[in-house]
């Protein structure tokens, strides 16, 4: 019997990493989504104070130019990671289902134990 307990020892510390994984890169996308607003807001000031905001433009400011870049990059980059995201919302689903059919398992063995 205490191959079940390990197994849903198991099947809980798989499930909370999960958890974390999950947080960490909710967190990394909440990050990035803060950094685009601070470039956007660089950038329109920048534009105010050249008095130029077509960045196709020869006198287009450089720091406005890279910036944009950059939050363009950030964008790509909290795309791939809400891709990331709903694999591990999945694979969180699953381990879940697999941390009940365990603990499930541990309960009716333990039911069955205390009958014996």
């Amino acid at each position: 019997m205490k191959s079940r307990e390990s197994l849903v020892r198991l099947k809980e510390f798989q499930v909370n990493e999960k958890r974390r994984q999950l947080q960490q890169l909710q967190m990394m996308m909440s990050e990035f989504e803060r950094m685009t607003k601070d470039l956007e807001s660089q950038i329109v000031v920048e534009e105010k104070k050249s008095g130029i905001s077509d960045p196709n433009h020869f006198a287009y400011p450089t720091f406005a130019k890279a910036a944009r870049q950059r939050a363009d990059n950030l964008q790509v980059s909290i795309k791939e990671l809400k891709m990331q995201e709903e694999t591990l919302e999945m694979a969180l689903e699953e381990m879940q289902a697999e941390y009940a059919r365990a603990t499930a398992l541990e309960e009716r063995d333990g039911g069955a134990r205390a009958r014996a």
